[in-house]
């Protein structure tokens, strides 16, 4: 058995003396490689799980209770099944297991007690989706226990979308629980429903390491920020009396942008529908070039969304706080890097305004680059991570 596995055991067994049938589940992390801020306006994403992951023992507990415990966190999450409308919304892990056991239900699963033990190393409120891997997780100890493991990636992953979007308030589109759920690198499509194709593409084939740095989270509640870009997006969709921008052509945009721009007086909604138009289309001709093994085109397009979500999108910086700027910081320090050395791109990493960026390095060059960022941001903020190919499930450990 792997050394976290037994650790993960014993620390289950320290907890949970009396349990028995206990089970192991697992669910990574995930990069956005392109596709940035795209699918809550139902547009496409070229997406991977990475080998960052979640995991966890589970049993069924014998009772009406839920409780699960979370290395390194004091509290433990206890929900009593038969009163879930008393737990409280935007409280961590605890609303968002109501919400999941609660979206479960309407969805006709029939929900029982459980004793969890969980243990990650995805990097918490950082751009890599910890929350949307603890989800796909819990859904498979779910989909286990108490559906047969009937539900597809799409059910569980929606799933834990409602309890973000309703036990936690948050307004999150379902690209992450997608990503984080199938494994590997994956092709999303959010106009009709969530569409997923694999596609055969991986870093580490090419020679190169993907690495994540974390800036470190800004001071200010970032809710306002992340909500207006889907806000602003679907501002301009509804110049058109649509709702989302999928719904409208980019010609269409195009063709009325000039009385769009009045019509609106929003330049920063405008801006930020362009960068949707462009970054769907980035996503295609990104899909097209791993097909037809043109991966300097890869990344190339990587480059330009990252630009684009810099300079158009713009969700590096918080507006109002022009002295707190670590995204741009570590952005333009890499750029330098990349730009002497010849040996890759980089680009912000998920939501934006604070959290991580992502760098494509050539091998020989990663450990230069580590070096060279560890000044600014520390070594325990720096991680060499790599395209997973396993999604989230059940885990066969002995």
């Amino acid at each position: 058995m792997e050394k976290r596995f037994e650790s993960l055991l014993s620390n289950f067994h320290a907890r949970f003396p009396s349990s028995e049938g206990v089970r192991f589940f697992s669910a990574p992390g995930r990069t956005e490689i392109i596709g940035n801020h795209t699918d809550h306006n139902g547009g496409r994403i070229l997406a991977a799980a990475i080998t960052m992951e979640t995991i966890c023992a589970a049993a069924p507990s014998g009772d009406n209770t839920l409780t699960l415990i979370s290395e390194g966190h004091s509290k433990s999450v206890i929900i009593p099944l038969s009163d879930l409308q008393s737990v409280p919304k935007e409280q961590g892990s605890l609303s968002l297991v109501a919400g999941m056991i609660d979206g479960a239900i309407r969805d006709g699963w029939q929900v029982g007690g459980l004793n969890i033990y969980v243990s990650s190393t995805v990097i918490p409120s950082a751009g890599v989706s910890s929350s949307a891997s603890f989800e796909m997780m819990f859904m498979s100890v779910l989909n286990h226990f108490f559906h047969d493991g009937k539900a597809d990636l799409a059910t569980c992953a929606r799933i834990g979308q409602y309890a973000e979007n309703v036990f936690w308030n948050k307004a999150s589109g379902l690209m992450d629980q997608m990503a984080c759920g199938h494994g590997g690198t994956i092709l999303l499509d959010f106009a009709d429903g969530a569409s997923c194709t694999p596609v055969d593409f991986d870093y580490e084939r090419l020679g190169y390491d993907l690495v994540i740095v974390n800036t470190g989270k800004g001071h200010a509640d970032l809710s306002a920020a992340y909500s207006s870009i889907p806000g602003e997006m679907r501002l301009v969709a509804a110049a058109f009396g649509k709702k989302n921008l999928c719904e409208i052509s980019r010609d269409d945009f195009y063709d009325r942008l000039p009385k769009l721009r009045q019509e609106i007086g929003n330049d920063r909604a405008i801006l930020r529908a362009i960068h949707y138009y462009e970054e769907c289309a980035r996503v295609d001709a990104a899909a097209a070039a791993v097909k037809e093994e043109r991966f300097d085109e890869v990344l190339r397009l990587i480059e330009e969304s990252g630009h684009s979500s810099w300079e158009i999108l713009q969700n590096c910086v918080v507006e109002g706080l022009p002295e707190e700027q670590p995204i741009p910081a570590a952005l333009a320090l890499t750029r330098l890097f990349l730009e002497k050395h010849h040996c890759g791109v980089t680009r912000i990493h998920g939501g934006g305004f604070a959290g991580v960026i992502m760098t494509v390095v050539k091998k020989e060059f990663s450990d230069a680059y580590l070096d060279y960022m560890t000044p600014f941001f520390g070594a325990e903020n720096i991680y060499r991570t790599a395209i997973n190919p396993s999604g989230a499930g059940e885990r066969c450990v002995r």
